[in-house]
């Protein structure tokens, strides 16, 4: 498997690949879109090249910017988010201090998530807020999988990330039947050559087995197809606007934190 050291020259090669492309296209959200990947990729590549005190401040400072931007997708009162965020950073504590403990901690947490509302004696939005945590708490304690994974992790961010950008443009290059009317934008032409780039770069990093494969191409898209159902319900377009042209930080992880379970799950 590839290293975070041998990532380095991959990631540079894209972003500069990426680069060209975008400044050929002459268009301007491409080109803001590109300015936050530039931005990006370095600062969670030197938090990989860390090890594992770097991995869990990456995931628990991801995690709790997911949680603030799930809880306004959801309307959850500063408490519930407050529980939610400690419960996520707990299991990504846990994930590197003491693996073993993995399940009880996330036990504790949903047992205090279900708490809140029920000490609160909130009969009109209790099960609302109970349901949001729970999931919340599936959902965005994936990133816990990033500290064991190591960098493989990054390999799977990469690959994810890469399925994305190639989903989305052929799916609007292709055209074709809809994925699913929760996200009727996407395309099964782009999803198919999402994930064949997917399981391209895996290849090409010399991480590729039938466990990564699925996460990708299974994980990947049902990811981003459960923020939409979320978003959808919240009749909301993004999760944040602070990310130049790229919406929220739950927007550009959706498809990196179930691909994460999916793999946790395969062993």
């Amino acid at each position: 498997m590839t290293t975070v050291a041998g990532l380095v020259p991959y990631l540079g090669g894209a972003l500069a690949v990426g680069g060209v492309a975008v400044a050929a296209s002459r268009r301007r959200e491409l080109m803001v879109r590109w300015c936050v990947w530039a931005l990006g990729v370095p600062l969670v590549t030197a938090a990989f090249w860390l090890g594992p005190p770097g991995i869990v401040v990456l995931a628990a400072v991801v995690g709790v910017i997911a949680v603030a931007e799930y809880g306004g997708l959801l309307r959850l009162g500063p408490l519930d988010r407050a529980v939610l965020g400690a419960a996520v950073v707990g299991l990504v504590l846990a994930a590197w201090l003491a693996p073993g403990e993995v399940l009880r901690v996330a036990a504790a947490g949903a047992l205090v998530i279900a708490g809140v509302p029920l000490l609160s004696g909130d009969a009109e939005h209790g099960l609302r807020r109970l349901g949001a945590g729970l999931l919340g708490l599936v959902w965005l304690g994936a990133l816990a999988g990033l500290v064991p994974l190591g960098a493989l992790g990054l390999v799977l961010f990469v690959a994810v990330s890469i399925a994305d950008i190639v989903a989305y443009a052929a799916g609007r290059r292709l055209g074709g039947p809809r994925l699913s009317p929760l996200s009727p934008a996407k395309r099964w032409s782009g999803t198919l050559a999402g994930a064949a780039a997917g399981l391209l770069t895996l290849a090409v990093l010399s991480s590729l087995t039938w466990q990564t494969a699925v996460a990708v191409a299974v994980g990947g898209p049902l990811g981003d197809l459960l923020e939409s159902m979320v978003k959808r319900g919240a009749r909301a377009k993004d999760a944040g606007n602070w990310l130049a042209g790229s919406g929220g930080l739950l927007d550009r992880i959706d498809s990196l934190l179930v691909a994460l379970a999916v793999l946790l799950v395969l062993g």
